[in-house]
C-alpha cells in the first residue's frame, strides 16, 4: 500500500481508530493506546509505540501513518503571545496563535485556508479562499503547539487550557472535520480538554448549528457584531442568508441540548462610527433580553485593506456600561499580539486564492493609493503656482 493510500492516524477520532483496529481483527483498547502515543506523548513513529507488539506495529504501518502539517515560522510578541505559520497540504499557509494570560493559555486555531465569507472587518476574508483543512491539519495545530511549548517531553511545559476555533476560516463551513477535531481535543485519551474550554466561533451558519446537536458538546461563540439585520447585512454578507433571529434561535436550541447550564458567548467587534454608538448598545441589550449569554466586546484591529478605524476608549467604555447596566456580563477583549499581526481579525497567512477576491482587493487598494498620490501631486503643483 502506497503512502497516499495510508490512513492518517493523527486525524482519526477514538471511534475511527477502533474501527481501524476492528478491521485488523484487534481489540478496541488498542485505539486508546495509539491515540495516547500521538496526542499525549507526541510520538509520530509507529515503531516507537512500545506497548504494541512488533507484529501489530508492522501491520499498522502497512495501513496507516502519522502525517502532520509543517510549521514554517514562529513570531513572538512583546506580550508573550506566539504566532506560528503552518503549511497545509494544499500549499497554502495558515496561522495559529497562542495567548498566555495568568495561569491559562489560549490557542486560536484555523479551520480553513482563507475564508469563503467576506466579513468587512476581518483580514482573513480579504485573502479569498483555498481549501478546508483536514482533521489532521486542524488537530495538528494543537499537536504542534504542545510540541513547541514543551508539553510532550515535560521539559518546560506551558499550559494550553483553552482552544478556540477563531483563527482563519468559518469553522462550520468545514463541519465534519471541525466536529471530529474538537471531539479529539476533548477526548480523555487525547488532549482531555474540558468541553467548556473548547469553543467554536461561527458567523452564523444556521443549518450547521442545528446539525451540531448530538454530535458534540463543544462551547459556542457567535460573531454577531451588529444589533439589527440591516447593519449586520452591511458588514457580514452571511446575514443576508440567515437572519439574526434564525441565528440566535439555532444557538439557543443547541445550548438547550447540552447537559449543563453553559451560555454562549456573543462576540461584538466595535468599529468607529459603524456599530459603536450608544443606541447600538441599547439595541443590542434589547435584542438579547431573552437570550442568556455573555458578551465580549472586541475593539477593531486595523489591517491594510480596510478603511475602518478603532473606536475611542470612551466609546468602548460607554458601550460596555450600557450593557452592564442592562444586566449583562460584559468583557472587553484586550488587544494582544498586534505587534506580530496576530490580533483578532488580523490573521492572513498565505492563501492560494481560488476566488480571485484577494486580487480584487489589491486592485482596489492600488487604485486608492494612486488617487492619494494624484491628490498629493495636484496639491504640490498648486503650491508652485
Amino acid at each position: 500500500m502506497s503512502n497516499k493510500q495510508k490512513v492518517n492516524l493523527a486525524g482519526l477520532t477514538l471511534v475511527g481508530l477502533k474501527n481501524l483496529f476492528s478491521d485488523l481483527n484487534e481489540k478496541p483498547f488498542r485505539a486508546a493506546q495509539v491515540m495516547k502515543w500521538i496526542h499525549q506523548r507526541g510520538v509520530t513513529n509507529i515503531d516507537f509505540m512500545s506497548d504494541i507488539s512488533k507484529d501489530l506495529r508492522k501491520r499498522l504501518f502497512e495501513v496507516g501513518e502519522v502525517r502532520l502539517p509543517h510549521v514554517l515560522n514562529e513570531f513572538v510578541s512583546g506580550d508573550g503571545s506566539r504566532k506560528w505559520i503552518v503549511e497545509v497540504a494544499s500549499g497554502s499557509q495558515v496561522e495559529m496563535v497562542y495567548i498566555p494570560e495568568g495561569g491559562r493559555g489560549t490557542l486560536c486555531i484555523s479551520s480553513q485556508a482563507g475564508c469563503s465569507l467576506d466579513c468587512s472587518f476581518c483580514a482573513t476574508g480579504k485573502q479569498g479562499f483555498d481549501s478546508n483543512l483536514s482533521v489532521a491539519e486542524i488537530i495538528g495545530q494543537l499537536w504542534w503547539a504542545n510540541k513547541l511549548l514543551g508539553n510532550f517531553d515535560q521539559s518546560n511545559p506551558i499550559s494550553i487550557s483553552n482552544v478556540v476555533m477563531m483563527g482563519m476560516g468559518e469553522p462550520l463551513l468545514n463541519f465534519n472535520n471541525v466536529i471530529d477535531s474538537v471531539n479529539i481535543m476533548m477526548e480523555d485519551a487525547a488532549y482531555g480538554l474540558s468541553k467548556r474550554k473548547v469553543t467554536i466561533s461561527t458567523s452564523g451558519v444556521v443549518p450547521a448549528i442545528k446539525k451540531m446537536k448530538g454530535l458534540t458538546e463543544v462551547s459556542i461563540a457567535v460573531s454577531l457584531h451588529a444589533p439589527n439585520d440591516k447593519l449586520r447585512g452591511q458588514i457580514m454578507p452571511i446575514n443576508k442568508r440567515y437572519s439574526i433571529a434564525e441565528l440566535l434561535g439555532s444557538v439557543k436550541a443547541y445550548m438547550g441540548s447540552l447537559s449543563d447550564n453553559r451560555v454562549p458567548l456573543i462576540e461584538y467587534t466595535l468599529i468607529k462610527g459603524v456599530n459603536d454608538h450608544r443606541q447600538h448598545a441599547r439595541d443590542l441589550a434589547k435584542l438579547l433580553v431573552s437570550f442568556p449569554c455573555k458578551i465580549n466586546l472586541i475593539p477593531f484591529n486595523t489591517f491594510e485593506s480596510s478603511n475602518f478605524e478603532r473606536p475611542s476608549g470612551s466609546s468602548i467604555t460607554n458601550f460596555r456600561e450600557i450593557l452592564k447596566k442592562a444586566g449583562y456580563t460584559v468583557t472587553v477583549r484586550t488587544t494582544r499580539a498586534d505587534d506580530i499581526s496576530a490580533a483578532c481579525g488580523q490573521l492572513v497567512g498565505g492563501v492560494t486564492d481560488r476566488t480571485q477576491r484577494s486580487v480584487r482587493y489589491k486592485r482596489k487598494i492600488d487604485k486608492s493609493n494612486e488617487s492619494v498620490k494624484l491628490v498629493g501631486k495636484l496639491a504640490t503643483a498648486a503650491e508652485r503656482i
